[in-house]
């Protein structure tokens, strides 16, 4: 069945992303020398320090919750429901997402780099000490610790928010779809999860995966009149 061939194709990306997360295994000193060079790139952690002293309390319990549930909740549940309710739209999310994934494995491989919370700036890892679920030990399993650059959480998110403002005609339900990505992009910052330059580069890599994955769909458009032509 088609649904059958969906999840054994994010099952594949998946085990590709495994892959890569085994060949930067062990390369923490390497990540925290990446990690210094992308603070110097962006002229320290002014912003990100200022974001986590911003937003504590119940705020800071809100944003861990958003970081979880961005790739374990909403992503997949996005995708199934664009699977059965927006077939048109649905190819276009999917192709994006693992398009922009496989993009960003030989980056994760070769560029391994460690988020704000493990990076010896001091700043508080808010997911493992606001939610249940810890940062560490056993769930590094299921996702590669020291994978900053570029961001898959914003720009998943980003692809997201665009298919779910796609899906709709109600205004306020697109502004409501678009805010998901800035969102997420705070979550990010705030709990010490990413740098602002990691959420740059998590953009413009998914943009350039929505370009890869439609490119195919485009060539496929130009060669239908060809064929149409050759056949009359």
């Amino acid at each position: 069945m088609k649904w059958r061939r969906e999840l054994l194709l994010f099952g594949a990306a998946y085990l590709f992303y495994n892959a890569g997360r085994g060949i930067t295994s062990g390369q923490m000193d390497l990540a925290l020398a990446n990690a210094n060079w992308v603070i110097d790139a962006q002229g320290g952690t002014g912003v990100e320090r200022s974001v986590q002293e911003t937003f504590g309390g119940i705020w800071m319990t809100l944003l861990s919750h958003v970081y979880l549930a961005a790739q374990i909740v909403v992503l997949p549940g996005v995708l199934v429901a664009m699977y059965r309710w927006a077939p048109r739209i649905y190819p276009r999310l999917r192709d994006t997402v693992i398009a922009t994934w496989m993009l960003s494995l030989p980056i994760y491989a070769l560029f391994p780099v460690a988020p704000p919370r493990l990076a010896g700036l001091g700043m508080t890892d808010a997911v493992s000490e606001t939610s249940a679920v810890a940062l560490a030990g056993h769930s590094t399993w299921f996702y590669n610790p020291i994978a900053a650059v570029p961001s898959l959480h914003c720009g998943f998110a980003m692809a997201i928010g665009v298919a779910l403002a796609a899906a709709t005609e109600r205004r306020w339900l697109q502004i409501l779809a678009l805010s998901w990505g800035p969102i997420v992009a705070l979550s990010t910052v705030a709990t010490a999860n990413h740098y602002v330059f990691d959420v740059a580069a998590g953009l413009a890599i998914t943009g350039v995966g929505y370009v890869v994955a439609l490119r195919p769909r485009l060539a496929r458009r130009e060669s239908q009149p060809l064929a149409v032509a050759v056949a009359t």
